[in-house]
């Protein structure tokens, strides 16, 4: 017998073709309406959020984050320069849509600590993600023994340590052909 969780881990898998299409079609109305990043009562993905350390407890928020898609804009350089030197067009950022809501909500709760974040909802222009939240002074956090090792953390969303960070650090990957990417792609590089 499936649990709840499964039931909707399989509607989210294919949202297109599940009830979840119906569904966001107007939650994306409302959140483009909605600031950068807006604290929400609860995940929109509860078996996501709960599968990335997710409880229901005092100290524990989850904010939804939106993110232009797309490259990035560069300022034309006035002279100097070939057009085909100047490089604005195709500028693409080096983080992932993810690592950088992460960030932005780390910024807006200086306070608190990225536990990790998953993707919710997209459009032309937009992404959206929900990041999940600890307070890192919590007394109920520093009691819970899942959650407690958190609590002497600092900055993780900034040093690539959430689980879109590593993966954008290439540390999925080991053994043979992945020789470089530890400890990091710049410490590798200072050794020689």
């Amino acid at each position: 017998m499936k649990s709840s969780y499964a039931y909707i881990r399989e509607a989210w898998k294919n949202p297109d073709k599940s009830y979840v299409a119906e569904l966001m079609w107007s939650r994306l109305q409302e959140w483009r309406r909605e600031p950068t990043v807006v604290k929400i009562r609860r995940p929109t993905r509860l078996d996501r959020a709960r599968s990335l350390g997710y409880k229901a407890k005092r100290g524990i928020v989850v904010v939804r984050v939106r993110v232009g898609r797309g490259g990035r804009h560069v300022t034309r350089f006035k002279k100097g320069r070939k057009t085909k030197r100047m490089l604005v067009n195709k500028k693409t950022p080096k983080k992932s849509h993810q690592r950088i809501a992460e960030e932005r909500a780390a910024r807006k709760y200086p306070n608190m600590e990225v536990l990790n974040s998953y993707w919710v909802g997209e459009d032309g222009r937009y992404k959206w993600f929900e990041v999940i939240l600890v307070d890192r002074d919590m007394p109920d956090i520093k009691a819970d023994k899942d959650l407690s090792w958190i609590t002497t953390k600092r900055g993780r969303a900034f040093r690539g340590l959430t689980s879109a960070g590593k993966k954008g650090r290439g540390l999925r990957h080991r053994g043979r052909g992945a020789e470089k990417a530890r400890p990091s792609v710049r410490a590798k590089l200072r050794r020689r």
